[in-house]
């Protein structure tokens, strides 16, 4: 009896083993996620993240990665073009990528400026190479309204939404149509504009603001982004009836600035032992560094030092207008590239005959200098009419959409839709 119980035992330990065996499964070695990144594939690399310390140069950094100080000089001198490795500062994040071998050494500095962009230190062969890129940008395309209860910036602040989108309305797309300190309650504001992210989850700015529309005091004022002169390529806002919402100059080059100086023929100078020379300037006082803009759309044709008046720009409007700026600590623009009314094209500054900071601004008329506030000044160059009908049939999608973007109930904190 004993026999046979030792028997069974062998039989079913023997089909539990087998069917054990059968039911085995099989895992394949799972192989690791192949990751790109900044043009590289990381796999290949050790990768090292931190941050440029207070203090610490870019010689330090690649010594402590097992770079020694002849090759860190040959690198900085090659690319010196490119990156001023004295201009890090502190507290910027950066990925060095490593080999993956036992001396870790660096073979790839990667300076990150900001989220989107970024520059490239490549040294791992004996062709050293640095270029600036920017992590793809994707745009969505987003809605907004807001009511006015005491002012835009409330307003915006109360829909959660971009500080720069006030600065667009307000400095830009209005400027000149709306005076946003006499603005009435429940005077009411909708915004075609987009949003910029990068991996689709983290946003990184507002791009364009492709439509606008603005009730004030029961008036309606549309605004739309469109390129109207194909030989410039500059866009401007429009309303519904291819007004352009623009004038031709801005009052004044500076922002926050005050007038130290007039245009004056008979102006005795200080600077020239109390002469009489004619000032064909008006002078805009303001710290040195701060941004000078032109005055209105135009193509660059003089950006030099020239004896007393610096550093200088000087943009061509048209035929008829052209603007000078004088005495810039540094120029922004090269001759033949084209500018748009706001754009920054230098920094005042005190090179040349100067006395103090400030930005000299000089306005021609048909070759000949004139004192702008003494100017009966053109509005903005307007549509043409062979444009107008491609110009409408743009506009209507954006106009059918603005009509139906619905406002919020005050109560609510954001009113943002998105398609």
């Amino acid at each position: 009896m004993k026999k046979i119980i030792f028997l069974l035992i062998i039989v079913v330990f023997t089909a539990c083993s087998d069917k054990k065996k059968s039911d085995e499964i099989v895992i394949d070695a799972i192989e690791p996620e192949i990751i790109f990144k900044y043009g590289y594939k990381l796999n290949d690399y050790k990768v090292i993240h931190d941050t440029i310390k207070s203090g610490e140069n870019f010689s330090e950094i690649l010594d402590r990665h097992h770079i020694d100080y002849p090759k860190v000089l040959e690198i900085v001198s090659k690319i010196k073009d490119t990156f001023n490795v004295r201009k890090i500062r502190s507290g910027i994040p950066y990925t060095i990528l490593a080999k993956t071998d036992s001396t870790e050494a660096a073979q790839v500095f990667i300076y990150k400026h900001s989220l989107v962009n970024y520059t490239v230190i490549d040294f791992k062969d004996s062709i050293i190479k640095a270029y600036n890129a920017k992590i793809p940008i994707k745009k969505v395309i987003k809605t907004a309204s807001g009511i006015i209860t005491s002012n835009l910036s409330n307003a915006m602040d109360d829909q959660g939404l971009s500080s720069y989108l006030t600065f667009k309305m307000a400095d830009d797309i209005y400027a000149w149509t709306i005076d946003f300190s006499k603005l009435q309650k429940n005077d009411k504001f909708k915004l075609i504009y987009e949003q910029l992210y990068i991996n689709d989850t983290v946003p990184v700015g507002i791009g364009e603001v492709k439509a606008a529309y603005f009730e004030h005091g029961d008036r309606p004022f549309y605004a739309f982004k469109y390129v109207a002169d194909s030989i410039m390529n500059i866009p401007d806002y429009f309303d519904d009836e291819a007004a352009n919402l623009r004038r031709q100059f801005l009052k004044m080059p500076v922002k926050f600035s005050r007038i130290s100086s007039k245009f004056n023929l008979r102006r005795k100078i200080a600077y020239y032992g109390n002469k009489v020379r004619a000032h064909k300037g008006t002078d805009y006082a303001a710290p040195i560094g701060t941004p000078i803009m032109s005055t209105a759309n135009g193509k660059v044709i003089e950006s030099r030092y020239q004896g007393g008046n610096g550093n200088y720009v000087k943009v061509r409007h048209n035929s008829t207008y052209s603007t000078q700026y004088l005495h810039m600590s540094k120029r922004a623009v090269k001759v033949g590239q084209v500018v748009k009314q706001g754009d920054i094209i230098g920094y005042i500054g005190m090179t040349g005959n100067t006395a103090g900071p400030h930005v000299c601004y000089r306005f021609w008329k048909n070759g000949q200098q004139v004192d702008p506030y003494k100017q009966k000044l053109p509005a903005a160059e307007p549509m043409k009419e062979a444009v107008k009908p491609i110009y409408f049939k743009f506009i209507t999608p954006f106009k059918t959409e603005l009509d139906n973007i619905g406002y919020p109930i005050l109560d609510d904190k954001i009113a943002i839709q998105e398609e």
